[in-house]
């Protein structure tokens, strides 16, 4: 494993790339609380592709925002590399160590395929140039070598999502999260799609985390956890 990461926590012990630790979280509407995840385990390695299935409101995108620190848990820990997550810097964390795939693509509609994913490396200061070059390998990658110059309007629903996936993975981070990757997608184009991205990963040995109601995608994890009313089962 690559242990370069820039992105230093508080804390210490390593028990594996992320550990998830009697997380909960609580919504509260009007004057109730409403329990989403209910006390999740999670032990996630180096290198493993894991699937997180279940029947829709189960909690499985808000425990992936959990991971990404795009929410926070209302009671428990999540640890990367060993290191409590929420006690350190969180953009540092989601620039550097995360990389996400959506459903939806939120591509920046006036910006090319190439400046849309240059954009991540930009943003960490990488030198123009070289974030020209590496978003363009990166797209080659991908398949798409001969749309770097295209608006996302002029690109199919399985171009546009290719373009996210390299937009993931131009910082090299150890964690991709993908909340239904390819599920604007029909099953043709979705499966190449998740190929492609599964291929990238693999190679790279980086650690992936998918949440999908696809059920033919996520035999292809590593591993397969259901959640079911916010507990794992």
């Amino acid at each position: 494993m690559n242990s370069s990461t820039s992105f230093q926590l508080a804390g210490s012990g390593q028990t594996g790339l992320l550990s998830i630790l009697d997380v909960c979280k609580t919504y509260r509407m009007d004057s109730e609380n409403i329990p989403v995840l209910k006390g999740i385990n999670l032990e996630i390695a180096q290198g493993e592709i894991l699937a997180i299935v279940g029947p829709s409101g189960a909690g499985k995108s808000t425990l992936l925002h959990i991971l990404g620190g795009l929410d926070m848990p209302t009671e428990g820990t999540v640890l990367f590399l060993g290191k409590d997550v929420f006690n350190g810097d969180m953009e540092k964390y989601r620039s550097q160590t995360i990389g996400f795939v959506f459903q939806f693509h939120h591509l920046m509609p006036e910006f090319t395929a190439l400046e849309n994913v240059m954009m991540p490396a930009l943003v960490k200061r990488m030198p123009r140039k070289q974030a020209r070059e590496k978003a363009a390998q990166i797209l080659c990658d991908v398949g798409l070598s001969e749309r770097l110059n295209h608006m996302p309007s002029q690109l199919s629903g399985g171009e546009q999502q290719r373009v996210v996936i390299a937009r993931a993975l131009i910082n090299e981070p150890e964690l991709i999260l993908a909340d239904e990757p390819t599920g604007n997608l029909d099953s043709h184009i979705g499966d190449s799609v998740f190929q492609i991205l599964e291929d990238i990963v693999r190679k790279k040995d980086k650690t992936m985390i998918i949440v999908t109601h696809n059920e033919k995608l996520s035999e292809r994890a590593d591993r397969i956890v259901r959640l079911v009313d916010g507990m794992v089962i």
